[in-house]
């Protein structure tokens, strides 16, 4: 009996890796093999991490990006620029552009792009709550930092017609950024020279 309930351990483990984004039934395998040759504490420090993260960080009410505190770092971080947002998809395209050390204004996460095929308009993301930011009157560039596919491209053209009445300059990253490809993939030279040589739209 216990070595059936053993058996059904690691299928469960295996079963739960497979559903991470990324990992297949073999790179489930390796890492499930190490997590059973790791110390005990190994494990338990993996786990606590992963609870952790799960109760303590939110989405910041500001800009949607991750938050552990009331506001993100960036929204509280009173030295940077507060006359620039960065308009991205996700929260981790939000990790990519801070890598590169060229961007040192705030950032708003939209929570996914415009996809008519899935049913995901302007009323699932973000855009009313980008829309209340410009109102004060405080910024003076959005900049659509998308990513470069059929999507993306969607929402950086549905948001530069509605943010252009306000009277707000509207820029586009340049190009140096592969068509289709993500911006968490792009590595840091690209990314900040695509956000130094940023076009308007």
């Amino acid at each position: 009996m216990d070595r059936l309930n053993d058996g059904r351990a690691l299928q469960r483990l295996l079963d739960e890796l497979g559903r991470l984004p990324g990992i297949g039934p073999k790179s489930a395998q390796r890492i499930a093999y190490h997590l059973l040759e790791a110390d005990a504490e190994e494990a338990r420090r993996l786990a606590t991490a992963i609870l952790e993260v799960k109760e303590q960080v939110h989405f910041c009410p500001v800009c949607f990006s991750y938050a552990t505190r009331d506001t993100c770092d960036v929204c509280s971080d009173a030295s940077r620029d507060r006359t620039t947002i960065c308009v991205v998809s996700e929260p981790r395209d939000v990790s990519a552009i801070e890598r590169t050390g060229s961007y040192h204004g705030l950032y708003h996460v939209l929570g996914g792009v415009i996809s008519p095929m899935d049913k995901i308009g302007p009323e699932q993301l973000h855009v009313k709550e980008l829309l209340a930011r410009l109102a004060s009157g405080e910024v003076q560039e959005v900049i659509l930092a998308t990513n470069p596919d059929v999507e993306g491209e969607t929402t950086a053209t549905y948001l530069s017609r509605v943010i252009r009445p306000l009277g707000v300059r509207v820029s586009r990253l340049a190009s140096g950024l592969p068509v289709g490809g993500d911006l968490e993939y792009a590595d840091e030279v690209t990314l900040g020279r695509a956000i130094e040589a940023r076009r308007e739209v």
